[in-house]
């Protein structure tokens, strides 16, 4: 871990006491590494020494735009940096991130943690023995509007989510619950804080061999009950979170990809006289830089060794309850009885 180096300085002899930078290196600099690589080398207390990828193009261009080293073999850097952000396709998460944890770097992986939740453990295990900082890149948990709606994220009874794109190649290695719906798994688990008592999902694929669209019924051992929708073959983008908390009596819809917060509350006795039995708050909030914020919280935990917001164990969870989504959707398609008239 990067420490502190004292360093004599000022008039009266006093220390002063010199961070030295943290060495970060981002691995795979495609559409989403690229952008890891930008805040690295934008960040204060840390200097990106390198980018890998074995795609030339990729990494020359990256390489070029930031001034710095690029390899095409990531294990030219084991030993050489503190800090990785591995933003590869899934099945290369695993040995990179072991690799370097080995090596005794910090370790930043990009959503879904691993393939499989054995390679999750390991990663947990190893960073554990390493003393490392694991952190897994679930975005939305730096999104400004649920950090804005956090206070009122208490008891939900029953939480509603959308997530839908337009279908582009990038991020068809894997199936609409681990690119996309394992966002909202990772947000509802974490505000519902319990155990999954039971899931129903169905889904199909329908531009690609993965499945494409999925609904998936959550029901939490507290019977709160999500209900989630994930789509890449949609016309529009929407990222929104509608949370029933009656106990509270609040409704809290969440605009993801607008960052606005609407607060519904019964009204109070003292409150003002109005045409409905509610108060209506609507906030709009700035857009913010949620990858930013997640880059300078994972330098902060190296820095000062506090747990990570989004650490390997919450990764894994989110991991098996996607894994779980996807054998019921597999199931129900097994199951499906051909149409009237078809050739079985």
């Amino acid at each position: 871990m990067a420490a502190a180096d004292a360093r004599p300085g000022g008039e009266a002899g006093h220390n002063t006491f010199v961070m030295k930078k943290i060495r970060a290196a981002v691995i795979g600099v495609g559409y989403l590494g690229r952008f890891h690589a930008q805040k690295y080398a934008q960040a204060s207390d840390c200097e990106l020494v390198a980018v890998a990828d074995a795609r030339q193009q990729a990494r020359d261009q990256v390489g070029a735009e930031l001034g710095v080293r690029t390899v095409a073999d990531y294990r030219e850097l084991l030993g050489s940096v503190d800090a990785v952000s591995v933003a590869t396709q899934t099945p290369a998460h695993f040995e990179i991130a072991r690799d370097f944890l080995n090596a005794g770097a910090h370790v930043l992986v990009e959503k879904p943690i691993t393939e499989t939740a054995e390679e999750a453990r390991e990663l947990i295990a190893l960073a554990a023995r390493q003393k490392r900082i694991l952190q897994v890149g679930h975005l939305e948990r730096f999104n400004a509007a649920i950090l804005a709606a956090e206070p009122s994220l208490n008891s939900p009874r029953f939480v509603e989510c959308h997530r839908l794109a337009p279908y582009r190649e990038r991020g068809t290695d894997v199936n609409v619950v681990l690119d996309l719906m394992i966002h909202d798994i990772d947000l509802v688990q974490t505000i519902v804080g319990v155990p999954i008592a039971t899931i129903d999902a169905v889904g199909t694929p329908v531009f690609s061999d993965e499945i494409d669209i999925c609904n998936a019924r959550i029901r939490f051992t507290n019977g709160c009950v999500v209900n989630a929708t994930a789509s890449r073959v949609s016309f529009k983008t929407e990222r929104k979170m509608r949370v029933f908390d009656p106990d509270a009596g609040v409704y809290l819809s969440l605009d993801l990809q607008q960052k606005i917060m609407t607060l519904i509350r019964k009204r109070s006795p003292g409150d003002v006289p109005g045409p409905l039995p509610v108060s209506i708050e609507e906030q709009s909030l700035e857009q913010g830089d949620a990858l930013k914020a997640e880059i300078e919280s994972f330098l902060d935990c190296i820095r000062t060794g506090r747990p990570p917001v989004v650490s390997g164990e919450a990764g894994l969870m989110a991991l098996e309850t996607a894994m779980r989504i996807t054998e019921q959707v597999h199931k129900s398609l097994a199951e499906r009885v051909p149409a009237h008239g078809a050739k079985s």
